[in-house]
């Protein structure tokens, strides 16, 4: 007898059609006619302006006016004195309700941040920013979770009084807890697994009904990890614990540049290479982190002290030193650091300082994907520094400077939240992000210690859910890098290797995130599953087959579907 199993990827087939699915999209390009509105404009009223000023109001100063241009309708608010100054709507916000907003936005001239901002009865929330033009809309997408129900006030702010803001398409759309939790749900669904449906038949092609299925994932497809340091070298304990679930890392500081070359020309790679044997060992891609660090506090006194002619050779010959040594081991190069809020290159060789070390790097290793690495785009919407539209400038600013074009550029998000994560922030930022159609990571994710023990796991279960669920998150890696005096700021376990809280959280969302299952076929031989992407193991048995051939299990791996069309895998076992 034969037995001939046959497997099926199906399309997803989505939810409920009531359920109020999220709309993923943003636009960073620059247009000369503004998108409808998302959502229908959700809670807005009179979100395209087609009737008057109804439901809109001037916030300080301004003046305001509805215009028209070519059958486009929008509010301009004018003759500003303040930034604050600008048009304004009245709304109620709800208590636990997470709410994402976007508007098009454009200014009467130059190239100006335009940010929108709700006034609240606990402060302002900042929900949003984009670098508006003039002569063309700016698409600003944002978001903000609501703590407290209370009347709040709508309004843009831009820190040029001089322009006027113009503003169209407003939308400002709750969701529930729950809705918001089905998001993650359907996107996990449709980014994360592929449908696998089995069919059970003997060597005549007649089904075999209620076989017993046995379905093992071996291998996990989605990158997840957490930093390593040298500490791991000499300890069995920690060695275990972490190789028997991460499938990515990168090192706390050994491959630094304050670490690999502390005094000038004494190179030293010792822990790196050691490092990067223990995880060639294991199997465990590793990223590049990293080439060179913006911070002035992070870069070693001899490094600080030389001239520009000195620090241009000396920079070259690191990222010369680190990267040719390295090439081909790393699945990324984070090439310079935190340059959004740090300028300590850009200060001694000039604004085109970041545009060059990636010219560089491109020519050294042009088939890895170089990152900037950066915190606070999506942790903390307040900080203006590091917002996802001056993200995007930054790495525009790198693609347009000579023979860049061409770079295989990534963005690399930190991730360090010290305060109470934003959902609604984070997911509309990284929305933003990706509409630039680089791959995403989250590269040093944790949750400060000053917010307790408990408030940490909480927090960190929170931002992994939304994180793995978002649909262009590429891997995530934590900040978690275990020392005997303790990591930097969040620990996944005690010194004997014990998981705290943390790692409760991590063991809790890996079991989730993995699909091993066992189960049986229908009457007519079939069984269907949704399968996280990856590599599984099958073991068949049934009492109508004695074969010692059903003993031996049988590999097979799900990945993404490009289209919507069924793929189908013949697999044979003999009987």
């Amino acid at each position: 007898m034969l037995l001939v199993l046959f497997f099926f990827t199906l399309p997803f087939a989505g939810f409920g059609a009531n359920a109020l699915t999220y709309d993923y999209t943003a636009n960073i390009e620059c247009l000369a006619n503004p998108h409808k509105p998302q959502y229908g404009g959700g809670i807005i009223i009179n979100p395209e302006l087609n009737h008057g000023l109804r439901g809109w109001s001037t916030f300080g100063n301004a003046k305001i006016e509805q215009r028209v241009l070519e059958d486009n309708k929008y509010i301009v608010a004018h003759s500003r004195n303040q930034p604050e100054d600008s048009i304004s709507q009245k709304l109620y916000l709800q208590k636990d309700k997470l709410y994402t907003f976007s508007a098009w936005i454009q200014v009467s001239d130059g190239n100006f941040p335009v940010r929108a901002i709700l006034k609240t009865t606990t402060g302002f929330k900042h929900v949003g920013t984009v670098f508006a033009k003039s002569k063309c809309w700016s698409m600003l997408k944002g978001g903000l979770t609501v703590n407290a129900s209370g009347p709040a006030e709508l309004y843009f702010e831009s820190k040029n009084a001089s322009v006027e803001i113009w503003v169209d398409s407003i939308s400002l759309q709750p969701f529930t807890q729950k809705q918001w939790k089905s998001h993650q749900d359907q996107s996990i669904e449709k980014a994360r697994k592929r449908k696998v449906r089995i069919h059970v038949v003997d060597e005549q092609g007649n089904p075999l009904p209620n076989a017993s299925i046995s379905i093992i994932q071996k291998k996990v497809s989605f990158p997840f990890g957490t930093a390593i340091n040298k500490n791991i070298l000499t300890n069995k304990a920690y060695q275990n614990w972490f190789s028997s679930r991460f499938t990515v890392t990168v090192f706390e500081d050994e491959m630094k540049w304050y670490t690999t070359e502390p005094s000038p020309g004494q190179e030293d790679y010792t822990a790196a290479d050691a490092l990067f044997q223990f995880a060639k060992k294991h199997s465990i891609p590793v990223r590049g982190h990293n080439v060179l660090w913006d911070d002035p506090s992070k870069v070693q006194g001899w490094v600080s002290s030389l001239s520009r002619n000195d620090l241009a050779v000396a920079v070259k010959k690191r990222i010369n030193s680190v990267m040719s040594r390295y090439k081909g081991q790393v699945i990324a190069w984070d090439v310079v650091n935190e340059n959004l809020h740090f300028s300590f290159f850009e200060h001694k060789l000039g604004s085109t300082a970041s545009a060059t070390f990636y010219n560089g790097a491109h020519r050294i290793d042009g088939t890895t994907t170089l990152f900037m690495n950066e915190y606070n785009t999506i942790e903390d919407s307040r900080d203006r520094s590091s917002t996802p539209d001056k993200y995007i400038e930054k790495l525009k600013q790198i693609q347009r400077f000579l023979r860049n074009n061409n770079l295989k550029q990534g963005i690399g998000l930190e991730s360090h939240f010290s305060i109470a994560p934003d959902l609604a922030y984070i997911r509309s930022s990284i929305d933003t992000l990706a509409s630039t159609g680089l791959p995403i990571w989250i590269t040093e994710l944790d949750i400060a210690s000053a917010l307790g023990q408990q408030a940490q796991a909480r927090y960190l279960e929170q931002v992994l859910r939304e994180l793995h669920a978002h649909p262009k998150i590429n891997g995530i890696i934590m900040w978690s890098a275990w020392k005997p005096g303790g990591c930097y700021q969040m620990c996944l376990t005690d010194n004997s290797f014990n998981n705290l809280p943390t790692g409760n959280v991590v063991d809790k969302l890996l079991g989730e995130w993995r699909s091993s299952l066992k189960g049986t076929a229908d009457g007519e031989g079939f069984f269907e599953a949704s399968l996280s992407h990856g590599v599984y193991e099958l073991k068949i048995s049934h009492p109508n087959v004695t074969s010692s051939s059903l003993a031996q299990s049988q590999r097979f791996e799900v990945s993404s579907a490009d289209t919507l069309e069924q793929r189908t895998l013949h697999l044979q076992v003999s009987a």
